[in-house]
């Protein structure tokens, strides 16, 4: 399993969306208080973003964990985009722990991640499309080939990802929260553990978990009570889509609501 963010909206650093929150992406990384499967996510983790300067996103990506990474820390507070997608990995049992196993994948424009699993992979490289090359043998690689063959063949991104949750959903038992944006729209999808979002004025946030919140937890940051109130967690089965500002959800195979839950 793994924790994720996506942040679109106005610019803001990479340090105050993935390091600075009380219980952000960082504290995720060791600490995690609303992951079912694992407890740390200490195995790599990786941050995309957008720059004005050109249409493709930038990557950082290692296999060390967040918080020993000072080389990504140094430069966190001068990065800032109004765009992310940003990971902490667990690996899964058996699963490679390197770099080309690392979200976010990225193709283009493109940026994408997986939260979750899929156990059969013989039943994803058996819907891979023809010639398809992951760049890597976990799950998460196998699912971006086959999201990143629907987007060549001109798919919309959300059909995209609502087709190839669906279809693998059908064919075997996973848990495939994905993450899809090209810097203008996100597309994500619950599908078998938790997804939040928080609309602000400056943008909208989505993630794993919420970064900052007022709930029955021991240590909930008592600073933070005000911030915290906006969180809203997805129901299952449910495909986010954030496009100027809008959000829009549906149940996967039903017709599209306004709203976050």
């Amino acid at each position: 399993m793994c924790r994720f963010l996506a942040w679109t909206g106005q610019p803001r650093t990479l340090e105050s969306l993935v390091l600075d929150p009380p219980f952000g992406l960082l504290r995720q990384s060791y600490a995690p208080r609303r992951q079912k499967y694992g407890t740390v996510n200490a195995d790599g983790f990786g941050v995309g973003w957008y720059s004005p300067s050109r249409p493709e996103p930038a990557r950082y990506r290692t296999s060390q964990p967040l918080w020993s990474d000072e080389s990504f820390a140094s430069i966190a507070g001068v990065i800032e985009s109004g765009c992310v997608l940003a990971g902490v990995r667990s690996a899964s049992v058996g699963m490679p722990v390197e770099v080309t196993a690392t979200a976010p994948f990225t193709d283009g424009r493109w940026l994408f991640g997986h939260n979750g699993f899929v156990p059969d992979a013989s039943v994803l490289r058996g819907l891979l499309p023809r010639g398809a090359v992951p760049e890597s043998r976990v799950d998460s690689a196998l699912l971006w080939a086959m999201v990143s063959a629907q987007l060549d063949a001109g798919r919309p991104a959300a059909a995209a990802v609502a087709d190839i949750v669906t279809a693998v959903g059908e064919a075997t038992p996973g848990r495939m929260n994905l993450f899809l944006t090209d810097g203008e729209q996100l597309v994500a999808s619950a599908w078998g553990d938790t997804l939040w979002v928080r609309e602000t004025t400056d943008g909208v946030l989505v993630a794993s978990e919420p970064e900052s919140e007022n709930d029955a937890d021991a240590d909930a940051d008592a600073d933070n009570e005000a911030d915290s109130t906006d969180w809203h967690e997805l129901h299952d089965r449910t495909l986010l889509i954030v496009e100027q500002g809008r959000i829009t959800t549906s149940a996967l195979g039903g017709d599209p609501q306004e709203g976050a839950a």
